[in-house]
């Protein structure tokens, strides 16, 4: 049986205008995300990942309309969250949640986890009065702390147990939908091994849907159904978990993936030094965004943008927007010189 899709943007942009002058007019823009498209299914995890400043975070935002798309549409269990008034929203915000980055930033530190977790279901009315007590009992049981730490204020807790009252809290109004806004990489290795096995099996008990995003390609390899990679507020590449990892086709992926470390020196491979910096999103590179850093570029490249596109040993639903994937593949198209890579 084929899983239902909840979530589907197409086309999204986000800029955020850059004001100046004497009268503090609109100057120019920043394109943070710049025409992307992607789809959820119902019970799958999808991550998207890349630098800093890419856009990652930026479209988990703009899903939730925390930061108002500038165009594009997203259509949520087959409404357009974009027509919604801020009344209709804030009813849908029941079944679209978000864990953040940084579980200390993200909690009242004046209130208690009761008050905290009564507050969540209070405004989105899911739960009778007289039926709320227990239901926090049963959250705080849900994800692993104990009910005697329930009047107990946030700087009483560590940062992974503070990430549970986070998940929590995103968990009390029963959504359908978790937005992942980078949920484990403010925690401690052995932490985020916990908290990723707690939304895993979370994701099991209540068929829970996650867009999971995070810089950390071994964390989205633990949790990811499919991955999109994202590159200066676009999708470069897009593909099921063993599709990306196994069978990269976009240069900006395999530099990524070439970054992961792998314990056993045998079974490295070359890693690749990317050269300069991410350009800046005011003023993005013409043609492909990649191609003032990318070992294969062209004169192509500079000027002509290339789509995502499927070539014929990529499996259904992996697209790569290279113009000579095939090529790289084969070897036909050799790195420049200038592009160091260390073994």
């Amino acid at each position: 049986m084929s899983q239902k899709e909840l979530l589907k943007v197409t086309n999204l942009k986000k800029y955020f205008p850059i004001k100046g002058g004497f009268f503090g007019k609109k100057i120019n823009d920043v394109k943070a995300i710049d025409d992307i498209s992607f789809s959820i299914k119902e019970g799958e995890t999808l991550s998207i990942v890349g630098e800093s400043g890419c856009g990652k975070s930026t479209t988990g935002r703009a899903v939730l309309r925390l930061d108002e798309p500038t165009e594009g549409s997203i259509e949520f269990d087959g409404v357009d969250l974009l027509t919604l008034n801020k009344k209709q929203m804030r009813k849908m915000r029941k079944d679209i949640q978000i864990i953040f980055q940084d579980p200390y930033a993200s909690l009242n530190p004046r209130q208690t986890v009761r008050q905290i977790l009564n507050e969540a279901i209070e405004i989105q009315n899911v739960v009778p009065k007289k039926e709320r007590n227990d239901t926090i009992h049963n959250l705080m049981e849900i994800v692993g702390l104990q009910p005697h730490q329930i009047d107990r204020f946030p700087h009483e807790f560590s940062g992974g147990q503070r990430q549970r009252i986070g998940i929590a809290r995103a968990l009390s109004v029963n959504p359908k939908l978790i937005v992942c806004d980078e949920a484990v990489s403010a925690l401690d290795v052995s932490i985020q091994a916990q908290i990723l096995n707690l939304l895993k099996r979370l994701q099991r008990e209540f068929n829970l849907t996650y867009l999971f995003i995070s810089h950390d390609l071994g964390v989205v390899r633990h949790i990811s159904d499919r991955i999109v990679v994202m590159y200066l507020g676009r999708i470069v590449e897009i593909g099921d978990k063993k599709s990306i990892f196994e069978n990269p086709e976009h240069p900006y992926t395999k530099a990524l993936l070439s970054a992961i470390p792998i314990p056993d020196p045998r079974k490295r491979k070359n890693k690749i030094f990317l050269k300069g910096d991410i350009p800046s999103p005011i003023d993005p590179p013409t043609g492909c965004r990649f191609h003032t850093r990318c070992p294969f570029v062209t004169d192509k490249c500079k000027t002509e943008e290339p789509l995502l596109r499927q070539t014929a040993d990529m499996n259904n639903g992996h697209l790569g927007a290279c113009h000579y994937m095939e090529q790289i593949k084969s070897g036909e198209h050799k790195p420049l010189p200038e592009v160091l890579s260390l073994k």
